[in-house]
């Protein structure tokens, strides 16, 4: 392993407003700059914020400090005191292992080891492709803790190469100590693009260079659904990326799979990913927006068996909710357009400022308008190596639809 830094670290005391106080002991884990009524100083990134609480000035809560963000402490542990040290994170991460093991049963090697604040470690993620660990930070306060927390990590996941990844808002900050996004801290890495298997199924993802850590774990058990439902139907994946319900789908013995993506290099990814399997059926390719190509396959009267709408985040801001569900609207309108009589539409939100209610309430509410005959045959979230800690740690919601 790279020799990394030796940073000290202090710890600050924080007063909170009541509201802000009572959201931290039912274990919310943010703390918004607005929140704080005082501190006894100034401190700097990755220093621990120790929270009292108004009435008895009692330990209620310990956190990073993040000075580069609005949200101002990121909450690691509540209501019971608690030193972060080594052993504490330990006892984390073997916390979050632990809840994976069911999915590493399975013939699957890739999966989501750490997922932030869900798992009581804010801004970091951990992914593992086959032997390679790829640690995503989002904030620059996992500095001083790295030395600590990645031979627990490496250890946990027995991974044989460790990769690096910042987030494009740590790689602003001046001071990196020498890290770099796309840095192999352990091990070595011949190839970027690592093969690794979900549920059986071969994929790729570009651990250095990839979106994110290089893929996406979350839609796993929705992908392999859809797989199971494919054999002998024809089968649209829009917003297709690397392929994911794609490849399933093909190896799961569709009789033709169209991809629709904005990007071609993803859709290059898509067709490689396929090859890395064995399937007899027809794989097409459509490189356009989404909204316009469905719209052409629509006029022409073209239809699927299964269609996958599966589209990124609408909703980066509350300012953009509305846009987003008039987002999905659109393309709930354009895929029962597109899918057979019997056929099932398969529909995703990741956008996490649209809750599940919402979607699916705006999902139906299409469906009647329509007047179409329809079953619910499913909701689901993320898969297992995602958990939901909080309220706005579920973004993920997916609904399956039987069209009659």
């Amino acid at each position: 392993m790279i020799e990394l830094p030796n940073i000290s670290t202090e710890k600050i005391a924080f007063k909170l407003k009541p509201s802000a106080e009572n959201l931290v002991k039912k274990g919310h884990p943010w703390v918004f700059e607005n929140s704080i009524l005082k501190q006894n100083k100034e401190g700097k990134s990755g220093d621990l914020a120790v929270i009292f609480d108004n009435r008895r000035n009692k330990f209620l809560a310990v956190g990073f400090y993040d000075p580069n963000s609005p949200i101002r402490i990121k909450i690691l542990h509540a209501n019971k005191a608690a030193n972060i040290d080594t052993k504490w994170f330990e006892n984390k991460i073997k916390e979050a292992f632990d809840k994976r093991l069911p999915l590493l049963k399975t013939e699957t090697n890739s999966y989501r080891l750490i997922f932030g604040e869900n798992d009581h470690l804010p801004s970091l993620i951990a992914d593992v492709y086959s032997e390679v660990l790829v640690v995503k930070l989002y904030a620059s306060f996992w500095f001083p803790y790295l030395k600590q927390v990645l031979p627990i990590l490496i250890k946990t996941s027995q991974a044989k190469t460790t990769v690096l990844r910042l987030s494009r808002n740590v790689q602003k900050e001046k001071n990196l100590l020498n890290l770099k996004d796309g840095q192999v801290l352990d091990g070595s890495l011949k190839n970027e693009v690592i093969i690794f298997k979900e549920h059986g199924i071969n994929f790729s993802a570009n651990v250095i260079h990839g979106h994110k850590t290089g893929y996406f774990l979350d839609h796993r058990a929705n992908r392999k659904r859809v797989g199971e439902i494919s054999k002998g139907k024809s089968v649209l994946d829009v917003f297709s990326y690397a392929g994911g319900f794609s490849v399933h789908a093909l190896a799961g013995g569709a009789k033709s799979v169209t991809s629709l993506d904005i990007s071609k290099p993803a859709l290059e990814i898509a067709k490689s990913n396929a090859r890395l399997n064995s399937f007899n059926g027809i794989h097409k390719t459509i490189a356009g927006d989404a909204f316009e190509e469905l719209e052409k396959l629509a006029t022409k009267k073209t239809s699927f068996d299964i269609v996958v709408i599966d589209p990124p985040s609408f909703a980066k801001s509350a300012a953009e909710v509305n846009k987003a569900l008039t987002s999905y609207k659109k393309l709930t309108n354009l895929g029962l357009r597109l899918v057979k009589n019997g056929g099932t539409l398969v529909l995703a939100s990741c956008s996490s400022r649209v809750t599940p209610d919402e979607f699916y309430a705006l999902v139906e509410e299409t469906l009647q308008r329509k007047k179409h005959n329809y079953t619910i045959l499913d909701k689901t979230k993320h898969d297992i190596d995602h958990p939901i800690g909080f309220k706005e740690g579920a973004y993920l919601k997916c609904i399956y639809i039987q069209i009659h």
